[in-house]
């Protein structure tokens, strides 16, 4: 986890380091962790297009994203760009709700990346801190290795998203600087039920690729 965890310091999103793991240890199930099952990632699922049951995700009214090129024209690139958005969906639908077990970041984060999302959360709960505003994530870019693995890179404008202190509803608009946009590089395979996981996940705030 980065040190940006507190409302004094600029807004934290899905930074959660990954590849040698985030350091941290937990004692508490991480829900949907040991398998794909989306029963242990949320009660509540929806059927997509695809045929695939995922978990359902309601954010709060105050709390809007903008996903940039959506369309690559590719369907297995569309196809991760997709689950890319629904599993940031659910990191704020925890972070928001309060709810980790119900959140199904398990359906979407795997090994490392899975811990480091959880244990955000789990942080951001205990501080009873969100965010509310707009979030855009743009120049978002796909590689794929094979039929199972891929990477994916894309950056991400805080710019417009500030601080909610959850216990007074009340929000602290944080100051636009350098460290406002950040950069994501994933690692994402294809479970057996067709979803893009996450398992590696690693941020780079204040980029340049990223600035404006």
């Amino acid at each position: 986890m980065t040190a940006a965890l507190t409302a004094s310091a600029a807004l934290l999103l899905t930074a959660c380091g990954s590849g040698g793991g985030d350091g941290s240890s937990s004692s508490d199930k991480i829900a949907g962790a040991d398998s794909g099952d989306k029963a242990s990632a949320s009660p509540s699922v929806s059927t997509s297009a695809d045929g695939i049951d995922r978990p359902a995700v309601k954010l709060p009214s105050d709390m809007k994203m903008v996903f940039e090129g959506r369309q690559t024209g590719d369907a297995v690139k569309d196809a991760i760009l997709a689950d890319n958005e629904r599993a940031v969906s659910t990191v704020w639908q925890a972070v928001a709700s309060g709810d980790l077990k119900k959140s199904g970041m398990g359906f979407y984060y795997t090994d490392t990346a899975l811990r480091g999302v959880y244990n955000y959360a789990k942080d951001n709960n205990a501080r009873k801190t969100s965010w509310a505003g707009t979030l855009r994530y743009f120049d978002r870019q796909v590689t794929v290795f094979d039929k199972t693995s891929a990477a994916l890179t894309y950056c991400v404008d805080e710019s417009k998203a500030n601080v909610k202190d959850l216990k007074t509803k009340k929000v602290k608009v944080v100051e636009t600087s350098p460290d406002s946009y950040v950069y994501y590089n994933a690692s994402v395979k294809k479970d057996k039920q067709g979803v893009w996981q996450i398992w590696s996940l690693h941020e780079d705030r204040g980029s340049q690729r990223c600035q404006p």
